[in-house]
């Protein structure tokens, strides 16, 4: 029997940077992003986030690569926040993300530091935070301008 154990830190944003996901109403959010995870046979060890990006920190079934798992979180969540009234200023995710790959040793550490998203916030940027998680990741900086591009 083969065995896998893939977890990732997925951070994705709104379109333009958008800050539309209103805080008192992010947990329902959280929550019908989970049901996605779950119905693709995800395990979801954390989610929390800004009004204007998202970290989740997953384990992915090995049938699942990550980039058609990002796109089915990041379409059915956009389809659900465009229909929410909830969320009117919502118009859409970004298309770049960011998926960074860990151990079970980091896992806590991870789970942390998403729970801690507001704290963190308050003294450091997305962009930054950005810069200094793919530097810590070995990505140069050319990467982290192209997450912050948008479509023109």
């Amino acid at each position: 029997m083969s065995y896998t154990r893939l977890l990732y830190h997925i951070i994705f944003r709104t379109k333009y940077g958008e800050q539309t996901i209103n805080n008192a109403h992010a947990d329902d959010l959280y929550r019908y992003i989970w049901g996605i995870i779950k119905n693709k046979k995800g395990i979801l060890y954390r989610i929390n986030g800004m009004p204007d990006h998202l970290h989740l920190f997953v384990q992915l079934p090995p049938s699942m690569n990550i980039s058609d798992f990002v796109r089915e979180v990041k379409g059915g969540s956009s389809k659900w926040l465009m229909g929410n009234p909830r969320f009117p200023k919502f118009r859409g995710w970004a298309s770049e993300y960011a998926a960074i790959s860990y151990s079970e040793r980091d896992r806590e550490m991870i789970v942390n530091y998403i729970i801690r998203q507001r704290e963190h916030h308050q003294t450091e940027s997305f962009q930054k935070e950005i810069t200094r998680i793919f530097n810590e990741n070995g990505l140069t900086e050319d990467k982290v301008s192209f997450f912050f591009r948008d479509p023109t």
